[in-house]
């Protein structure tokens, strides 16, 4: 029996919003490998399941949770959040027009630049958190879908969702956020007005560096929705029954884990904040921050585990910090237990706005001593 909507995420999630195995009477919900279901002699299906593809049992405690944790009307799982986010552009038509950002994840970017546009969408990129740039571009009947990420990666730029999502409105577009980095716990852009979430959720969802999968939720079944439904369906990227498994497992301690990284990251922050060898420290906890106020309107309960250090010297000089760490892990990805660091330039492609000192941070569930310690060291004084 599904618990009321009163009660705290934190119990949501702990408790996979009550779930019950009806046959059995198990607390955690099984996995089903079939990819097909038994048809009746009459040709029906009545457990109102054909094909695994979309319809797989496993698939629906996660969707269920992520839905009620952000507040909307239903959620996709996808194989990966490349495929989440990209299915939110599939569902639109050769020439609609989107605006979105020129610095985000910039796997999206990529893919909106590189066959987005050759595909027939026409495509704007503006700065990050920019609204009256936002609004110069929107183009009143003719934009259909304003994708923004808040925070954005890697330098944690903060958009206003709801004024964002006026904008939008106002012409006539949805909005969608990538809400990755904010994750349910800090952040719900539904109730700010945004139309669409999506989430990698590989990365906090997850939290544990073993499942690669993304999410989308709508505020409400509306034609978008019923379109991504059936791309999901006719283009098949799924994810597999025990991926779905593992990440609903991932999820039921999302709130302890982001809780222990916003903790985390502000003490990091607050310890470079003005070291004489790091340039800037880029988190919108910190005052200095230029979306710091919106973040601290928008963002309950912490300002999220990601930060950057952008370390004077330039790029070889951040390089030779990355190399010199013994805590923090030199990897990719975000948003699981270990923390992570990396020289993101070195990731992206040429064209990237990200700075050539900019180290991107992902701080895990350790000691924060730890890992300032770590840092620390590596900095050197």
């Amino acid at each position: 029996m599904k618990p009321e909507r009163t009660l705290h995420p934190a119990t949501l999630a702990a408790q996979a919003l009550g779930h019950v195995d009806p046959a059995t009477r198990a607390l955690v919900p099984g996995i089903h490998p079939s990819t097909t279901y038994l048809r009746e002699p009459d040709g029906s299906y009545p457990s109102g399941r054909v094909y695994s593809r979309t319809e797989n049992p496993s698939y629906e405690p996660a969707e269920d949770l992520i839905a009620e944790l952000e507040g909307g009307a239903g959620c996709l799982l996808f194989g990966s959040g490349m495929a989440a986010a990209t299915a939110a552009f599939q569902s639109l038509a050769p020439g609609d027009h989107v605006v979105s950002q020129d610095v985000m994840y910039w796997g999206v970017r990529k893919w909106l630049t590189q066959f987005a546009v050759p595909w027939g969408l026409d495509v704007d990129l503006i700065p990050a958190g920019d609204l009256t740039a936002l609004e110069a571009a929107l183009r009143p009947g003719r934009t259909k879908l304003v994708w923004i990420e808040t925070p954005a990666n890697p330098t944690w730029a903060i958009t206003d969702i709801a004024a964002a999502a006026g904008l939008a409105h106002a012409a006539g577009a949805r909005l969608a956020v990538d809400s990755t980095a904010a994750t349910p716990v800090l952040t719900r852009p539904l109730a700010l007005g945004a139309d669409l979430v999506m989430h990698s959720a590989t990365k906090y969802l997850n939290g544990h560096t073993d499942v690669v999968a993304g999410a989308l939720v709508t505020a409400q079944p509306d034609e978008m929705w019923e379109r991504l439904r059936a791309l999901r369906h006719d283009a098949g990227p799924v994810l597999g029954p025990f991926e779905a498994w593992l990440l609903l497992r991932g999820i039921r301690t999302l709130v302890l884990r982001v809780e222990a990284c916003c903790r985390g990251a502000a003490a990091v922050a607050q310890r470079f904040h003005g070291h004489p060898r790091v340039r800037e420290v880029l988190y919108p906890g910190l005052p200095s921050h230029p979306g710091h106020a919106v973040a601290a309107r928008q963002m309950r309960g912490g300002f999220g585990g990601m930060l950057s250090l952008c370390i004077a010297g330039g790029e070889k000089a951040a390089i030779d910090v990355a190399a010199r760490v013994r805590v923090f892990k030199r990897a990719t990805s975000l948003g699981g237990v270990e923390s992570l660091i990396e020289h993101r330039a070195s990731v992206e492609p040429p064209e990237s706005k990200v700075p050539r000192d900019l180290l991107r941070i992902s701080i895990g569930i350790e000691h924060p001593d730890d890992l300032i310690a770590d840092l620390e060291q590596a900095i050197g004084l």
